[in-house]
């Protein structure tokens, strides 16, 4: 079982400095590298692997010298993310997805390097990073098992820490004495199969009209305190609704020996309305306005990430979590009228 721990750090200003430095240059070979994959393919039809970008790396070092200032294990680990996104591209294609063919990272789209083996040790407090330093970490829960990887990611205008721990643990499951039925909808986040109903709480909606006014002034003034503020708001909300969901599938997980939730296709729920022609060469009204506070409100409820959550917490109890077809789910038994 992998397990990941995040933990916040505190950066002082010349590591943020640093950090930042490092995100830079990653970025940058994400970006070489992918342009390196496509000219190569369109010159020669030539599929450029991971290996092959991997063995250009030290005569990259060579040739610009700032790249000595980031960590070998962190370079490599660009290079294999970015091979990962063109397996999942091709694999996308096979099942007939849309496929998503990897992009150039802007200045605002990399956020985060990892240490995949070494380079990382964790000192009383603190976090001593290769390239880095001594980062203070608050280690607010004990770590498990063997250290696999470290990364660090900055998140809104927060700065985190992921370890990831391979434990050797084996819950055998056990018998089931009481059972469950999750309906998830949005007038109620939820609603059990005993008839109790979960409240939901709408983080994003009752944060939106704050949002408008931050984003109206970031907007105008293009200001980094406009931009702070905006952020930190994204964030808040954000962890609200992860705090609510993990609260939440805890409470079913200890409680129940057996959850059955809704296999939903969210992003079939959330696809855009067909377009419609109005038979002159425009567009009649096709109810996308409607249906995108509709998506607004589904994205906001977190099911995904609920069920998720679910799935991963009963490992730990010996419990059990199946996903039924949600169809008729939502009606209520003329008999006993319960759900």
């Amino acid at each position: 079982m992998v397990i990941a721990y995040k933990y916040r750090i505190y950066p002082n200003r010349k590591q943020v400095k640093i950090l930042y430095d490092q995100f830079k240059l990653c970025r940058w070979l994400h970006n070489t590298a992918l342009e390196h994959r496509i000219t190569a393919y369109k010159a020669m039809g030539k599929a450029i692997s991971y290996k092959d970008q991997q063995n250009e790396l030290p005569s990259l070092k060579a040739d610009f010298a700032e790249y000595n200032r980031v960590h070998s294990q962190v370079l490599q680990d660009v290079l294999k993310r970015l091979d990962i996104s063109f397996k999942h591209f091709f694999r996308r294609i096979k099942q007939g997805q849309t496929p998503g063919f990897p992009r150039f990272k802007g200045k605002e789209r990399f956020h985060s390097i990892c240490y995949p083996q070494s380079g990382f040790k964790i000192i009383g407090n603190k976090v001593e990073v290769s390239k880095i330093g001594l980062l203070k970490v608050k280690l607010h829960r004990e770590m498990k098992g063997m250290v696999k990887t470290c990364s660090i990611k900055k998140t809104g205008n927060q700065w985190c820490i992921i370890f990831t721990c391979e434990q050797n643990i084996s819950v055998p499951k056990k018998p089931v004495s009481s059972r469950v039925g999750i309906d998830l909808g949005l007038e109620s986040f939820a609603v059990l199969s005993d008839g109790t109903a979960i409240e939901n709480p709408r983080y994003l909606r009752n944060s939106e009209q704050r949002l408008k006014e931050l984003q109206f002034k970031y907007t105008k003034c293009k200001s980094h305190t406009a931009k702070k503020r905006l952020t930190a708001l994204h964030q808040k909300v954000s962890n609200q609704r992860n705090d609510f969901l993990h609260q939440t599938s805890r409470l079913l997980v200890n409680k129940f020996g057996l959850i059955a939730y809704e296999d939903l296709n969210i992003p079939n729920m959330s696809k855009r309305c067909k377009p419609l022609l109005d038979g002159q060469g425009g567009f009649a009204p096709n109810g996308q306005m409607a249906k995108s506070g509709l998506n607004k409100s589904i994205y906001d409820a977190g099911w995904g990430k609920f069920t998720a959550m679910i799935r991963y917490k009963v490992e730990s109890t010996g419990s059990y979590a199946i996903a039924v077809n949600p169809r008729n789910t939502s009606q209520r038994c003329s008999g006993s009228g319960r759900w």
